[in-house]
């Protein structure tokens, strides 16, 4: 009987997983202009990141059922989706985050903790930001280069592939650029490298040392 009731439990918690939505952006779709146009910030928001909200979704649905039946093969197979889908939703929510327009103090980084760290590992921003410029330039395809907390509790710099999370190989996301085509290619063509370098005119910087105070607080405890 109590295990029934588990089970009861177990599926009605399933039955009511609330749906994935696409987060609202914090600025109009020119605020990152001429860094990044209206066009690509538009489809990438509306189209691209949709995408991976519906997939993920669609994804969930089907891990749902396959629990529901206790299909294991089939839970395991729908384990690429969920990461695929779940990354592309989460690593896009984090990078809308880490922007903002030039005139409301995008690019600028003020004295903080995370300032301090930079200066102390890398050696100020513009050496961070090459060195990070130069690792995206080197992802082969898509993927995404990230300026994260590592589990020793000092800043790192990495790639990963596709939608893989940086979370996924125990880092704090605190910086995103995504390096997959559709974030640059309508305004930068090929030279992707003057993306990497101006990204870092609209970089929030705000947003990124508090994710980094959040993460030292978190590894604290």
């Amino acid at each position: 009987m109590f295990v029934r009731a588990l089970t009861s439990a177990r599926r009605a918690t399933l039955a009511v997983r609330a749906k994935h939505t696409l987060p609202d952006l914090d600025y109009p779709y020119n605020a990152l202009e001429p860094v990044i146009s209206s066009q690509i910030m538009k489809l990438h928001h509306t189209k691209h990141h949709a995408t991976y909200v519906a997939g993920l979704n669609a994804a969930e649905e089907k891990l749902k059922a396959a629990q529901l039946s206790n299909d294991v093969q089939a839970q395991v197979a729908i384990q690429p989706l969920l990461r695929f889908h779940g990354g592309g939703h989460v690593n896009h929510t984090i990078f809308w985050k880490n922007l903002i327009g030039e005139s409301q103090g995008g690019g600028q980084l003020h004295d903080s903790a995370l300032k301090n760290a930079i200066d102390k590992q890398f050696g100020g921003k513009d050496k961070l930001s090459s060195h990070m410029n130069n690792m995206a330039a080197g992802i082969q395809g898509s993927g995404w280069a990230w300026l994260t907390l590592n589990q020793r509790g000092e800043l790192d710099v990495i790639t990963t592939a596709n939608q893989d999370m940086a979370a996924s190989v125990g880092h704090v996301p605190l910086l995103g650029i995504d390096a997959w085509e559709h974030a640059f290619y309508l305004d930068y063509m090929n030279v992707k490298m003057d993306y990497f370098k101006n990204i870092w005119r609209v970089v929030n910087w705000k947003d990124v040392a508090r994710r980094y105070d959040e993460g030292v607080a978190q590894q604290a405890k």
